[in-house]
């Protein structure tokens, strides 16, 4: 059969303008990715300030009110304005692509997203203006966060910026689930759906479902704040228990919306680059399901000093301990599939294969926090910021790495270069651990997690406090390995060698576009689908060879 020809429309507009104006989901992720990527490096110097004043001890660097503050930016940064948008910016360009559909279901609501998002961010940081940057922890624990206790303006700030976002991530969360259920080229079923496009479909369930019950919380504490209501409040009868309880109702789901975007992610780049199907295709889809549905029954075992009693702390310890099943499942079957692969080792594969074990060390040191016994000690200590940052930093950064370097090419149309790629990931992965792996000894010792002072304080600690200093040198470490990638990425838009349709010689839908894709309409022919997603059955050399497609 002979494929049919798809009309482009015209080009009305040009420059900066098509930018300001535009609906295409291409150019909408573009933007996303480059506001994320701003995001990304103020939430970096903010995290090197605060490794400044932990350097040692005694210091004066900053002065507690203003560790607060960047303590706080630098947390509510990097989950809301980095990691959440950056996954945004892959589900713009990847979910039409990757479902042979023309565009997003809804892209005047896609555009609408784009831009509360960037208000949202500019909202929550134009408090450092006012010199009244949130200073509660991204977690804003009540009663702190009430007027008696914060009577400045920056968590009236913080409210606002988050309630904004909450709407991006809504509006979005909404256009991907219609675009996935609806816009499917002719013969793809569910089951025929690569990995990424179900851990996008999980994810915006999640953000549909978790973000109306932080955006209660958040009117509720508004209200306090704003109108002398007293929700939190519990001098007028308020609980501020139930804050917590909203939160990580939010929370708890958030973790799986920042993490499973990433395992999407590296699902596609370890099946291309072994050069065979994924090792149980279908467990991994029934596990992220049931993994998105677990992430709503678990959220208390960040509450367990709370006093919720036997019976509760036993239930929610059991749920934490199901809940880390369908995790295992997902990451045996990635390792499981690199068996008898004719591997290759090129930068995204590093990065996705460091992903595997790097998030599999948050996982495993996560698991003592679900049970009560061990979080009664380990509660607050640094052993918790070990735990999360492995998951979401050399986690999920890496594979959003991992993304970048793996679909550049059908981006722009060029290659990054492999020498500064893999100079950007041998230091990466080096430092990544150099900062964060000290923080389980440190945490094992009683060090807390929220005391400014990387000295005194620690009195307690004081033969782990020497693994301040080296964690500071290795964060600036870290951030100077981030300029290799700051260089391949501006040469390889310029000047990088030009990679063709298919350089990967992937089986994957998106790979049947031209590389950019065509404006507005993606393919220069209507595709449809007859094989899996990864259907490897001819040579590597037949370079634009799509076997799931008519193309």
């Amino acid at each position: 059969s002979y494929p049919t020809l798809i009309p482009r429309p015209k080009e009305y507009v040009s420059g900066i303008w098509s930018w300001l104006t535009t609906v295409d989901h291409k150019k909408i992720g573009t933007m996303y990715g480059i506001i994320a990527f701003f995001w990304f490096l103020v939430g970096g110097i903010e995290a090197l300030l605060i490794r400044i004043q932990l350097a040692g001890p005694e210091s004066e660097f900053l002065t507690p009110e203003v560790y607060n503050q960047i303590f706080t930016m630098h947390g509510t940064t990097m989950i809301f304005l980095v990691v959440m948008p950056l996954s945004a910016a892959f589900f713009n360009w990847m979910v039409p692509l990757m479902i042979g559909a023309r565009d997003v279901a809804f892209p005047r609501l896609n555009a609408f997203s784009l831009w509360a998002f960037l208000f949202g961010g500019i909202l929550l940081n134009i408090s450092w203006l006012t010199g009244e940057a949130p200073n509660a922890g991204w977690f804003a624990y009540a009663p702190n966060t009430e007027v008696p206790f914060n009577p400045k303006n920056g968590v009236t700030f913080w409210i606002l910026g988050l309630q904004v976002l909450g709407i991006a991530s809504l509006a979005a969360g909404f256009n991907f689930l219609t675009t996935i259920i609806n816009m499917r080229a002719p013969g793809m079923s569910f089951m025929k759906l690569p990995v990424f496009i179900w851990m996008t479909a999980v994810v915006n369930v999640l953000i549909v479902l978790a973000f109306p019950v932080i955006t209660v919380a958040l009117i509720q504490l508004q209200f306090d704040r704003l109108y002398g209501t007293h929700f939190f409040n519990p001098v007028m009868g308020g609980d501020p228990v139930m804050w917590q309880h909203m939160f990580w109702l939010f929370g708890h789901p958030e973790v799986y919306i920042l993490i499973l975007p990433a395992m999407g992610i590296v699902a596609e780049i370890l099946t291309n680059n072994t050069r065979k199907p994924l090792w149980g295709f279908k467990s991994i889809v029934y596990s992220m399901v049931f993994l998105g549905f677990c992430s709503f029954i678990v959220w208390a075992h960040h509450m367990f000093l709370t006093g919720m009693g036997q019976a509760m702390s036993a239930f929610f310890q059991t749920t934490t301990m199901i809940i880390s099943i369908p995790s295992v499942v997902i990451l045996t079957s990635y390792f499981l599939s690199l068996w008898g692969g004719s591997i290759r080792f090129n930068t995204p594969m590093l990065f996705a294969l460091a992903f595997l074990p790097m998030f599999g060390i948050g996982g495993l040191t996560g698991l003592p926090l679900g049970l009560a016994a061990a979080d009664i000690y380990l509660h607050d200590t640094y052993y918790v910021i070990g735990h999360f940052h492995y998951v979401v930093a050399p986690g999920t950064i890496f594979a959003l790495f991992a993304g970048i370097y793996y679909w550049f090419p059908k981006i722009t149309g060029k290659k990054m270069n492999e020498m500064l790629g893999k100079l950007h990931f041998w230091p990466s992965l080096i430092f990544m651990n150099g900062i964060f792996m000290p923080m389980f000894i440190q945490g094992l010792a009683g060090v807390s997690r929220r005391l400014y002072d990387g000295g005194e304080s620690y009195a307690h600690a004081s033969g782990v406090l020497q693994w301040n200093e080296f964690m500071t040198t290795s964060a600036f470490l870290l951030g100077i390995s981030q300029i290799p990638f700051i260089i391949n990425l501006i040469m390889s838009i310029f000047s990088g060698e030009k990679a063709g349709r298919n350089p990967w010689d992937s089986t994957t839908v998106e790979w049947a576009a031209p590389s950019p894709p065509l404006a507005h309409v993606n393919f220069d022919s209507e595709i449809t689908v007859h094989h899996s997603a990864y259907e490897y059955s001819v040579p590597d050399s037949k370079k634009d060879f799509i076997p799931q497609t008519e193309n």
